[in-house]
């Protein structure tokens, strides 16, 4: 793809971040649209916002459940990228500086060591955590109507809103990871569960997924970054007062809160 065309896809995208005003499909603008092209797209999101002060902190995955892939007939995960300012400590969401969010639990990974080389296993990952912390990702799609194909989302920094993290911090090593189990509520009502089996049949995969795909494009999951796993379940639309709970089993409890 030209690029001149990558930019103007890219300023359409940062264009309806800023206004909250949601947009066409790419891939009804423009049917031709490849993967590169949707990852180039996003990448000069992200080197804008570098360019206006941003910092990252790190990555997230996403598209990591069998059944979501097959709804939009891919084979393997997305990624986006995480930027300081939009984590949330304190667990309260503005609502009005989103489009269309939704909100999903998930075992966050923090790095103590740089992934590098190729062929990175689970075991790798493990090795290069400092400790894994449960999380919310409140994912937003700029996309109207959240009428997103695979290329659509990866444009759009994999459809990325704002993360929460929890308070404890657990060596990767002391848990079966497949085997962490959560439940979210909302409003103090139970509406999903879900176990890490979900992620890729454990979340420790998808994180070393997340380090080789980025390789082929030189880069490398560096200390200290927040990788988001995956979502344990279906993420449920969030509105203006709802409040959320995720309880996972040995990784404590995360609470969002929308107003």
């Amino acid at each position: 793809m030209r690029e001149d065309s990558i930019v103007s896809f890219a300023s359409l995208l940062y264009d309806a971040a800023a206004t909250k005003i949601a947009v066409r499909p790419l891939t009804e603008l423009d049917g031709n649209l490849s993967i590169d092209d949707a990852y180039a797209i996003q990448l000069k999101n992200v080197e804008r916002a570098i360019k206006e002060g941003k910092k990252i902190s790190g990555k997230k995955i996403g598209l990591t459940s069998e059944g979501i892939q097959k709804q939009l007939g891919v084979n393997e995960p997305d990624y986006g990228h995480l930027f300081t300012d939009m984590e949330y400590p304190d667990g309260k969401i503005p609502r009005g500086g989103f489009l269309q969010p939704k909100i999903e639990a998930e075992i966050a990974f923090v790095l103590k060591a740089d992934l590098t080389g190729g062929n990175i296993t689970r075991e790798d990952v493990l090795d290069a955590t400092d400790y894994v912390i449960g999380a919310f990702e409140i994912v937003d799609s700029r996309v109207a109507d959240w009428k997103i194909k695979l290329i659509d989302t990866v444009a759009d920094n994999a459809s990325s809103g704002c993360y929460i993290l929890g308070s404890e911090k657990i060596n990767p090593r002391e848990l079966c990871l497949p085997d962490v189990g959560m439940e979210l509520y909302k409003n103090g009502e139970l509406i999903g569960q879900g176990t890490g089996a979900a992620v890729l049949g454990d979340p420790s995969i998808a994180v070393a997924w997340l380090a080789n795909r980025l390789l082929g494009y030189g880069v490398t999951l560096k200390k200290g970054e927040v990788i988001l796993s995956g979502a344990f379940s279906a993420a449920p639309a969030a509105e203006k007062g709802d409040v959320f709970e995720a309880r996972f089993t040995g990784l404590g409890e995360v609470k969002a809160e929308f107003i």
